[in-house]
């Protein structure tokens, strides 16, 4: 047994011996990797995804779609607010309509409720083809004016998106007169509604208005072109010092009107363009028009 510790013991010892010169000394060290080339990375999301339970969208914004017109066109609104544009304080139809853009959309509607008025471009034009997309509440009027006065006197497409309203006709507006009328008898109003009853016995309760493609839009060539509750291209020419003027509906032709003159206030050959809000009861409450991709090609 005592043999047998004291070789224990000597192995112990040789151990220890060891250890301690390998403790002192330091191993050679390993050569660097080769770097990898580095690989591009997409760049980061720097907005916060929601959490759950309930979803938290706090500052969680979403771009508005950009401006989009056809090739040829340049846009005349940015998408993002009334800039190149202003509303008319002298428009008979009301000089407080309340136009504002939102998710790169014009929306407009009467305020207060009977005033309308039109957005008017800052710049003149003579000769053009304009477009733009539309998408209406069913129950309020407008109207595209080409060739207009500040106070809203112009050559009118009209627009009037209500029961038994017609569209994409043209007529003179803010007391023009158009002069390839000259000699018709002029009705007593020149849109549905008429003028209000005046006097007599209590008139009849009236049935309720027809709906959009009846009454007398039963057989309109527009109604077939237009898709209510979606958005529709309008394209509207205007040429000519005796003015010629063209009108599409989601590319199908409905008006190729020519004036026998010129019927413009003071004989002008150019001037502003204005969408219309119209003034009185051709609204509906919590109504709007709507108009995004606005874009117009200046033609000689």
């Amino acid at each position: 047994m005592h043999a047998r510790t004291i070789f224990v013991a000597a192995t112990v010892a040789l151990a220890l011996g060891v250890s301690s010169s390998l403790i002192g000394q330091q191993a050679p060290a390993a050569p660097a990797p080769t770097p990898a080339p580095a690989v591009p990375q997409p760049a980061a999301e720097t907005r916060t995804p929601p959490t759950f339970f309930p979803p938290n969208y706090i500052g969680w914004e979403i771009p508005s779609p950009p401006v989009t017109v056809p090739e040829g066109f340049t846009p005349i609104f940015n998408g993002r607010n009334l800039a190149g544009w202003h509303i008319s304080r002298t428009n008979h139809h009301g000089r407080t309509p309340d136009f504002f853009v939102q998710h790169g959309i014009i929306h407009a509607t009467q305020n207060p409720l009977g005033g309308g008025g039109i957005l008017l471009t800052d710049k003149a034009y003579k000769n053009f083809e304009l477009y733009m997309e539309v998408k209406p509440d069913f129950g309020n009027d407008s109207g595209i004016f080409l060739r207009s006065t500040e106070s809203g006197a112009a050559y009118q497409v009209t627009m009037d998106f209500l029961p038994n309203g017609g569209m994409g006709n043209v007529i003179a507006e803010g007391g023009m007169q158009l002069a390839a009328n000259a000699g018709r008898a002029r009705g007593a109003g020149a849109r549905a509604g008429g003028a209000a009853r005046q006097g007599g016995a209590p008139a009849t309760p009236a049935p309720p208005p027809p709906g959009f493609g009846e009454g007398n839009q039963a057989t309109a060539a527009w109604v077939k072109a237009w898709k209510r509750d979606s958005w529709n291209v309008v394209r509207v020419r205007m040429v000519g010092e005796v003015p010629q003027v063209t009108v599409w509906f989601n590319d199908v032709q409905l008006t190729d009107f020519k004036d026998t003159a010129n019927s413009a206030v003071g004989g002008i050959t150019e001037g502003p363009i204005a969408i219309q809000v119209h003034g009185g009861g051709r609204w509906v409450p919590g109504g709007f028009w709507r108009w995004r991709n606005i874009g117009i090609k200046e033609l000689p």
